[in-house]
């Protein structure tokens, strides 16, 4: 299938691992134009047409500056995601204060973003935008509350932006991963194993595989490549008619009836 995205320009938001990552990948596979934008360079490949900006996603300053850099951009995705680090089981577990950062990345990050890049899309009528949500965001998982809640406001939000896009033909939609092998995911399996007894405790590995048998279907983990391939799509003709939805890849874990 022809995506015919070469020389469009697109920046992606937590570029430099895990699915942010992939999707650089894919789109310079499409030989788009990718800018990256991150908190850290450490681990960015050297994709060819790809660049990276080092900033932050709760700085709007910072964000708008890196709009103008581009002039313009078609296609805007949204990797970044961070959790509380902390077991937040039940919701008591954690203070109100390890709130305050998760919701400020995780949902402001994103709502700067859209501010950013919306106005320029509307004025030349065409665009997409894609924010990479989670399933936690949509079953309240009890594991990381803060990072449940915010997940859940911005799938709330990418179906506000949607709605006020499509009169300008700017679709909007929501990417929501299940379980894949990321730093963040990794993050969730520490603080879970931090209040184990020795005896208790759990490899990864062993932890994944115990979690994606109970809740996913299909019993496997996702990976990141398959969300670059989503990310590609969604941005192509081929999705012309897909706007404010949250897409799924997750094996099956949220089913709605």
């Amino acid at each position: 299938m022809e995506m015919n995205l070469e020389g469009k320009t697109v920046a992606v938001f937590g570029a430099s691992r895990g699915i942010g990552a992939a999707i650089v990948s894919e789109f310079t596979r499409e030989r788009a134009i990718v800018h990256g934008f991150d908190c850290s360079a450490d681990s960015l490949h050297p994709f060819p047409g790809a660049s990276l900006a080092l900033g932050d996603v709760t700085e709007f300053a910072q964000v708008c500056k890196f709009a103008d850099s581009l002039d313009e951009a078609d296609h805007v995705v949204f990797c970044v995601g961070v959790g509380s680090g902390k077991f937040g089981f039940p919701f008591w577990n954690l203070a109100p204060g390890d709130w305050a950062r998760v919701l400020e990345i995780n949902l402001i990050g994103a709502v700067n973003v859209a501010h950013a890049f919306a106005p320029r899309m509307a004025e030349r009528k065409r665009g997409t935008m894609l924010f990479l949500v989670s399933v936690a965001g949509q079953i309240g998982s009890p594991t990381d509350p803060p990072y449940s809640a915010a997940k859940a406001g911005l799938i709330n939000f990418v179906q506000c932006a949607a709605k006020d896009l499509a009169p300008f033909g700017v679709r909007v939609n929501a990417l929501s991963p299940g379980m894949v092998k990321t730093d963040l995911n990794q993050s969730v399996w520490r603080a879970g194993q931090e209040r184990l007894g020795e005896t208790e405790r759990q490899s990864y590995d062993e932890w994944g595989g115990a979690k994606i048998s109970k809740l996913a279907p299909l019993a496997r983990w996702q990976t990141p490549p398959e969300f670059g391939a989503m990310a590609v799509y969604l941005a192509s003709e081929h999705a012309r008619n897909i706007t404010g939805q949250t897409i799924n890849i997750d094996g099956g874990q949220v089913m709605h009836s």
